[in-house]
């Protein structure tokens, strides 16, 4: 398991040199004048270029990639070109807010989903049909309509909840849950009904093995033939849809972030990309690509954990 475990987190320690490298070089290419936008274009060429140094824009890329790689190693991700903010201080203040929300919102599509899926590959009939339907609606209607007809209805219409985020520091939980609520379930709707529908195949697909029959002809009851054994089969092609569909919550996350005004990941990526902030770029795209390299540690060490064979492969 510890071999499996390195093996891991040395292709995710790839992963993360490979993506800082590509948007480093793509930031370099695509940013145009920053030192003119930043000092304004009422600047002189001599204020632009003095920008230009204090910024390290007149170093060669490899040698400014180089440099933030070292500052990186030393949790040292530099500081806003406009606004001087530290990016780690612009991250801590943030994720918070999106993480409470993308682990609320799957920790209920795990559960929900699983119960949903397998009441559908075993019942059959109008819950099977339901599922597969509301899977067809689910894929087609982006979680910012979902988003949109949520805040419309229940906080503009009926007060239900505050239309725009109300957190802020020092806030209690009560401003939390209020102002979260809606965004989790815009998140929820969309990633329950696609995991159902794997989840269900995968489980139709178990209960079609001979394992099941054997274990029913033994008169082992059913709900422990289906908690007990054919979940546990099942599990790992559903962690690996949940584990896909975090993946692409944390993508979509930055639209519903700006519907709610939420102060997370979503604003802050959206405003550095505009104006072309690299160091803040570079700290989203680098805490997105951790997250994302530890869900899938997480999935394969469970995958792992439920199947022997993929420990090794």
């Amino acid at each position: 398991m510890i071999q499996f475990i390195l093996k891991r987190l040395g292709s995710g320690l790839v992963v993360l040199v490979a993506v800082s490298a590509l948007t480093f070089f793509l930031l370099y290419l695509s940013s145009g004048s920053i030192a003119r936008n930043i000092v304004g274009d009422q600047a002189t060429p001599e204020q632009v270029a003095l920008k230009e140094t204090e910024l390290g824009l007149d170093q060669p890329i490899l040698a400014r990639y180089l440099d933030w790689v070292a500052n990186a190693l030393q949790g040292n991700l530099g500081s806003s070109w406009f606004t001087s903010e530290p990016v780690a201080n612009a991250l801590a203040t943030r994720i918070p807010v999106t993480m409470t929300m993308v682990f609320t919102a799957m920790i209920l599509i795990a559960i929900i989903a699983t119960l949903i899926g397998m009441a559908a590959a075993v019942k059959r009939g109008w819950v099977d049909r339901v599922v597969q339907v509301g899977a067809i609606i689910g894929d087609s209607v982006p979680g910012f309509v979902i988003g949109i007809i949520l805040v419309t209805i229940l906080a503009i219409q009926m007060g239900m909840f505050p239309a725009t985020s109300t957190i802020s520091p020092g806030v209690g939980a009560d401003a939390w849950v209020l102002s979260l609520t809606l965004p989790v379930i815009a998140l929820l709707i969309n990633g329950v009904t696609g995991g159902a529908q794997q989840i269900r195949s995968a489980v139709i697909k178990q209960l079609e093995r001979d394992y099941v029959r054997t274990l029913r002809s033994r008169g082992i009851k059913e709900r422990e033939i289906l908690f007990k054994h054919v979940l546990r089969s099942a599990a790992p092609a559903g962690l690996t849809v949940l584990s896909l569909q975090l993946i692409g919550m944390l993508g979509g996350v930055v639209i519903i972030e700006q519907i709610f005004a939420l102060p997370g990941m979503g604003p802050l990526a959206v405003a550095a990309t505009s104006q072309s902030d690299q160091p803040v770029v570079m700290g989203v795209v680098m805490y997105t690509v951790a997250v994302v390299i530890v869900v899938n540690l997480i999935v394969d060490l469970l995958n792992g954990w439920l199947n022997p064979k993929v420990r090794a492969s």
